[in-house]
């Protein structure tokens, strides 16, 4: 990790009277993976869409590489660097692997004035892609909805590297994958974060968490119940900061 990524600071959000946000502030740094939790109504996916672009906060400020930051839409933080995969994805299922890889950017060359697809120069490039993150495909020509949720996700999660993504928000990653799958997917996100690119992983799932966070922040009605990293805190701690009840015979943090 080289330095702060992402910092939020003192992020509030008004529903009407309803106060959804009281005043998040934490941060993530390059290369870092930090395990968003908490239980539901908490307040997690309307932070999400704040930072994504989906929502304007009521009041805060937040800095993105050292400049302030705030997305009007999806578009405009894609368009920094910051992306959210949904549980459901975003590829279109009936176009092959390469097509999606290069949505929106595709190759093209025109002879006579007209357009064409630089088909094998789109493969070769996305084939290298996700080669170099061990992802394998038999054929970059299958229609994605002939594929795995663990190879769909693959597919968009190296997209995303590849075009220059700087910081991804997985929302619920793997709540419909398998175990090898999830597996597969938990090595993915070390990967990414090994390059620089910080990683926020939303999840209910406690094991997955404390497999593959350096951070865990927890959001309670609304406020950071806690911001500790991994290593010195217990699934049993994480449980009580989520709750904000102490657990009969729970022992120390890291017991």
């Amino acid at each position: 990790m080289t330095g702060k990524l992402l910092v939020l600071d003192d992020i509030r959000k008004n529903f009407g009277a309803i106060e959804a946000l009281k005043g998040i502030s934490f941060s993530i740094g390059k290369g870092e993976v930090v395990a968003l939790l908490g239980d539901n109504g908490a307040g997690k996916s309307t932070l999400v869409k704040i930072i994504s672009g989906g929502l304007p906060p009521t009041s805060g400020r937040m800095l993105f590489e050292g400049r302030d930051y705030q997305a009007k839409t999806p578009a405009e933080a894609k368009a920094v660097g910051i992306e959210t995969v949904y549980q459901d994805l975003s590829l279109c299922t009936n176009v092959d692997v390469v097509a999606n890889f290069f949505m929106g950017r595709e190759i093209t060359r025109r002879i006579a004035g007209i357009p064409f697809l630089e088909e094998r120069a789109m493969e070769a490039i996305a084939s290298k892609a996700l080669a170099n993150a061990g992802t394998r495909i038999p054929s970059l020509r299958t229609k994605v909805e002939h594929l795995s949720g663990g190879q769909r996700q693959a597919i968009e999660l190296n997209r995303f590297v590849h075009w220059g993504g700087r910081l991804v928000l997985l929302d619920e990653p793997f709540a419909a994958l398998g175990v090898e799958q999830t597996r597969r997917g938990l090595d993915m996100i070390r990967h990414v974060a090994s390059q620089g690119i910080g990683v926020v992983i939303i999840t209910h799932i406690m094991q997955q968490a404390f497999q593959v966070a350096d951070r865990i922040v927890v959001i309670r009605h609304g406020v950071v119940a806690g911001d500790v990293e991994r290593s010195k805190t217990s699934p049993d701690a994480v449980i009580e900061m989520i709750t904000g009840q102490a657990l009969a015979g729970a022992g120390p943090a890291g017991i």
